[in-house]
């Protein structure tokens, strides 16, 4: 699972002028280290990492998830199932915001996402 691009975090150009420590442990140790970890790909991360952000209710950190998502090799189709999924088990109203995030993502004129 070596053979995948390398994440990178944005954590610095983000916050590094107003919250430098958040952001030197988001490029650091959530990108630099975690995300680049052999053990599951970066196509998986990004399944989980959005599964577990509309389970949660975070749709703000959704948006830029969804992005990565497709970058990794994550298609719309797989996306849309993985929040309907998510939504029976984490809540209707979590999943409602999710999707709706992710129908903005996928349908903006300005995006050409498979």
């Amino acid at each position: 699972m070596t053979d995948q691009p390398e994440q990178i975090g944005g954590g610095r150009n983000l916050f590094g002028d107003f919250a430098p420590k958040l952001a030197d442990l988001t490029d650091d140790v959530l990108f630099a280290d975690v995300w680049n970890r052999p053990e599951l790909s970066a196509r998986d991360r990004s399944l989980i990492t959005v599964a577990v952000l509309a389970a949660g209710g975070h749709t703000a950190q959704l948006e830029f998830h969804l992005g990565r998502a497709v970058e990794n090799g994550v298609t719309r189709t797989e996306l849309i199932e993985a929040i309907t999924h998510v939504t029976l088990y984490a809540g209707w109203p979590n999943g409602m915001a999710a999707m709706g995030v992710a129908k903005t993502h996928f349908t903006d004129e300005n995006r050409r996402t498979p």
